[in-house]
Order: C-alpha cells, then structure tokens, then sequence
C-alpha cells in the first residue's frame, strides 16, 4: 500500500490462439455435413474470403486457405459475373428468401443445382452460405430426351422421302407467317407447283423413278429459296412454297425462275432420262385465309 491507497495485483491473460482462417462447426455438425452428398460452404458477403467448406467441397477443390470464393471455385481473378448475393438481401441489406439456381462450373464442367441463402454468421456478419448439389446426370437425361423430343418433332414436320417439310409442317408454320404478315403489314405470297404427267412417269419408269423425280425436283426447289421461305410437300407431286415478305411481282419472278431450271432438269434412273415439268400457281393471301 502507497499513499494509503490499495493495490491490487490481478493476473494479466494473453490470447495465445491463433487467427483462424477456417471456423469448423461442432464436431457432431461436422460430421453432418462431411457426409452430405453436396457441396456446402460459407463465404463472407463482403470480402468473398471463404469461412467453410465441407468434405465434398474440399476433395473436389482443396483446402480453401485464406482464399476467396472465386477463387477456389472457380479459379478467376475477381467476383464471379454471375454472383447472385444480390439477389439474397433485401432493400435494407438484410437476408433474403433463398434463391435457387442451375450452373455449370466451367472447371470441373459438372452442372449443380445451388440453393443460395444470406445468413448471419456466428460473429454477427453478413454471409453467403451455398449448397450446390451434382445433377450432371440429370441434365444429361434431360438433354437426350430434348434431343430425342425434337428429332420426333422434326421427323413429324418432314416429309420421309424427300426431307422438305411436310403438310402438317406447312400450316403449323404457314400459320406463323400469316399471323407475322397481318401483325407487320407485309405481303405473304403462297406458290403452288404440280408435277405434270405424274402419274405417267411412275407407270412408265416405275414408282422408284418416280421417287428419284420427286428428290430431285426437291432439292432443286431448296436450293432456290430463302431461309425465311417455307417449301412443302403437300403429297404425291403437289409442292406448295410460302414467301413472306414476297409480292405478287417478285413471286412470279421466282416461279419462272423455278420452271426454267425445271425445264433443264434431267433425272436419269437406271437406263432412262426422265424430264419433269410442272404447272405453277401463285396467290397473294391475307390474315383472313387459313
């Protein structure tokens, strides 16, 4: 004691922890999540330094070190473009409803289905936590069957013989271009073709013959179109082409055009030269034909 005063002497204690770079939850959490089929992890919302990741997680892209999470995951050099932490906080930066999405990482090329969530950290802070689940499998079926989808709806619009479109094609999206027409106020001009003489050039030459005209006459009619034209086969030798945006003037145009190339068009089959030719009709359709 000094000057009547008392003192006091109290032990003085020294963290001696480190910093830590990785919080690690609860051992029975851990192990929760260890054996969760899923990549799970943390993020500060601000910074981006990753805080947590699981087992899964640390087998496919390491340890995270004192990494950020575009990083580790994704191997850039700043925030990903596709960041969605705007989309898990409200207008007053508080946690949002989780958002989920489907991505494919461009690293490993696998696709996840991610459920994103703004939560509150143990500290108090602000952070992304991300579950992402491997549904490449899923896609891929997904995919095949889109593709197989669309082959059945291609082989259903086309007709087998010669791979124009067939009838069911032709008012499927005649009507399209229809609508199209009326809406932008532009013409729509519908060309008819008939082979002529069909019927003798299959009794004469016999009906593979006659398939090989058909072929022909079709590639011939696809080679002279525009992407934006529809060429039909309607059935037997009758083709029908739809021109948008074509006037009645530029129609008869390419009719010539067509009955010209025709007229020098030979198909030989076998030991015979088969000549086609065609009659041609044109008309001008408006919103109200069908």
């Amino acid at each position: 004691m000094k000057s009547g005063i008392p003192s006091l002497n109290l032990p003085v204690y020294r963290d001696q922890t480190p910093p830590a770079t990785e919080e690690t939850p609860p051992d029975g959490l851990q192990a929760v999540l260890d054996n969760l089929d899923a990549l799970v992890y943390v993020s500060d919302f601000t910074t981006h330094d990753l805080l947590y990741m699981n087992a899964y997680g640390r087998q496919i892209w390491g340890d995270i070190g004192n990494r950020k999470c575009w990083q580790v995951l994704q191997d850039g050099d700043g925030p990903c473009s596709f960041c969605t932490n705007h989309l898990l906080i409200n207008d007053q930066g508080e946690p949002n409803k989780p958002h989920v999405w489907e991505f494919q990482n461009q690293l490993d090329q696998r696709w996840y289905q991610c459920r994103d969530q703004a939560i509150r950290w143990t500290d108090g802070r602000l952070v992304r936590l991300e579950i992402a689940t491997d549904i490449t499998e899923r896609k891929q079926m997904e995919l095949e069957l889109r593709a197989a989808h669309e082959k059945a709806r291609a082989a259903a619009l086309e007709d087998e013989l010669t791979g124009l479109h067939n009838r069911r094609a032709f008012f499927e999206f005649g009507e399209q271009l229809l609508n199209q027409s009326a809406r932008h106020q532009t013409p729509l001009t519908l060309v008819m073709m008939d082979l002529d003489h069909f019927k003798i050039i299959n009794d004469t030459y016999g009906h593979q013959a006659g398939d090989e005209v058909l072929k022909q006459v079709s590639g011939l009619l696809k080679a002279r179109i525009r992407d934006c034209d529809i060429v039909a086969r309607m059935g037997g030798e009758e083709f029908a082409i739809l021109l948008p945006d074509t006037d009645m003037t530029m129609a008869h145009v390419l009719a010539s055009r067509l009955l010209a190339l025709l007229c020098n068009l030979v198909v030989s089959y076998e030991k015979s030269r088969i000549s086609p030719s065609a009659s041609i009709g044109i008309s001008s359709l408006g919103n109200g034909d069908r």
